[in-house]
């Protein structure tokens, strides 16, 4: 289905901008669609912490009478609730924080504004960004988790309500919700999108990241907010990649390993070279050296955060913060040792291939809404700081998303968006409009 055939509220975000600029469509009318779509679907979803009519109509009717137009211009943006915004309050996915007002906005949604686009509403997090499961649910089935820690950005791209989200990630909090609720999340190589305004997790891993239904968008947005003219390089040839079926610290779901499979026959038929690895013995250890770094860093970056919440954070939390403050200097100081280790390593590893592809998930979104599921096929990647991106790929017995994550170097964000635009064209994923 082409966009002039689908309705305003599930355009791409490229083809309403292009729409945009050239005056075929306003934002006013563009918010309202999308407006009208959350009215009649969040009420299954709750994607939304903080979403108000007002501020969006006159968001969207500023960007109809502004004289100069940028790449973003008249399209609303979820902004998930750890990063600061002035107009909305910044509630940190908790109750100690609700209502919580921003002096200023963060540098990512200052930038999101310059390019033309602005904030439609802040999106539901987990507690601080960690593993406390929100009141989100997944669109596909409303009885499963839409994963975290960014929730309601995945879960708000997925039903319509916005083309475009931001989100970040620790562990695996843009692709794990992004591959549940089968959208295109893209985590780019740390540091491309300034963190100043978001809050802190783990200096040394936090990554913000975006949530679209297409590669192309992805690209669209990801651009804005680094700064770029253009952040995605046209694939002229197929492209040589690696596979890695498996994490050995977690196990896959047959649903999983069964799609992907498939994933990447149908890739070789497109002309794709595909080479299986698997990661070196010495590699076993990301997991620890991952969590010993982000529970250092968190139990010291929210310290204060704790002690002015007090009783009110949750047990899953102050358990996790608790042992960050036990970690003692040196064993921290060692984990970022052999972090460098590993980033080290990678290059070199990878060296034949343009991107490596793996599983984003183990398994399809869990049942219930009291956990986020398993981030562990993000981890290396996270902890690596290399920009990395899912696609839908297929759907599980139980009729949920699964993803295929592509992988690169660190600093090859442009070369990993085309590549997997040449994926996504040869892995079509029929969606609900």
């Amino acid at each position: 289905m082409s966009s002039a055939d689908a309705p305003l509220y599930a355009w791409s975000l490229a083809a309403a901008a292009v729409a945009l600029a050239r005056r075929e469509i306003t934002a006013a009318a563009l918010a309202e669609a999308q407006l009208a779509r959350i009215a009649a679907t969040d009420g299954a979803i709750d994607a939304w912490a903080t979403l108000r009519a007002e501020h969006v109509r006159a968001a969207a009717d500023r960007c109809d009478r502004a004289p100069t137009r940028g790449p973003l211009h008249g399209l609303g943006i979820g902004v998930k609730d750890i990063i600061a915004t002035r107009a909305l309050p910044t509630g940190l996915g908790s109750p100690a924080f609700a209502g919580r007002q921003s002096a200023a906005d963060a540098v990512c949604v200052d930038r999101l504004v310059r390019a033309g686009g602005y904030v439609f509403g802040k999106t539901v997090t987990t507690e601080l960004a960690f593993m406390q499961p929100a009141q989100t649910r997944n669109p596909w089935n409303s009885a499963h988790t839409p994963g975290g820690s960014s929730s309601g950005s995945a879960a708000a791209v997925a039903a319509g309500h916005v083309a475009g989200a931001l989100g970040t990630q620790t562990n695996g909090s843009v692709i794990r919700p992004a591959a549940y609720c089968g959208v295109v999340g893209f985590k780019p190589t740390r540091g491309a999108i300034p963190f100043t305004g978001v809050t802190v997790f783990s200096e040394t891993i936090d990554t913000l990241g975006t949530f679209t239904r297409s590669v192309g968008d992805a690209a669209l947005l990801a651009a804005a907010l680094t700064g770029q003219r253009a952040m995605m390089e046209d694939a002229e040839r197929p492209p040589r990649l690696a596979f890695l079926a498996r994490f050995p610290w977690t196990p896959v779901a047959d649903d999983t390993r069964e799609a992907l499979a498939v994933a990447v026959a149908r890739l070789r038929q497109g002309g794709a070279h595909v080479t299986e690895v698997a990661l070196p013995a010495d590699w076993d250890a990301t997991r620890a050296v991952h969590r010993t770094i982000t529970f250092a860093e968190a139990a010291r970056n929210l310290a204060a955060i704790r002690q002015q919440a007090g009783a009110r954070l949750s047990a899953c939390l102050c358990a996790a913060l608790d042992e960050g403050a036990a970690i003692s200097p040196a064993r921290y100081r060692e984990a970022l040792a052999q972090r460098e280790e590993l980033i080290a390593q990678f290059a070199p590893w990878l060296a034949s291939c343009e991107a490596i592809l793996a599983p984003a998930a183990p398994a399809g979104a869990p049942a219930g809404l009291d956990t986020t599921g398993d981030p562990s096929c993000c981890t290396l990647w996270s902890l690596l700081g290399v920009p990395a991106l899912t696609l839908p790929i297929a759907l599980d017995r139980a009729g949920l998303p699964l993803g295929l994550q592509l992988a690169a170097r660190a600093g090859a964000d442009a070369r990993l968006l085309g590549v997997a635009a040449w994926c996504e064209a040869h892995l079509p994923f029929a969606r609900p409009v």
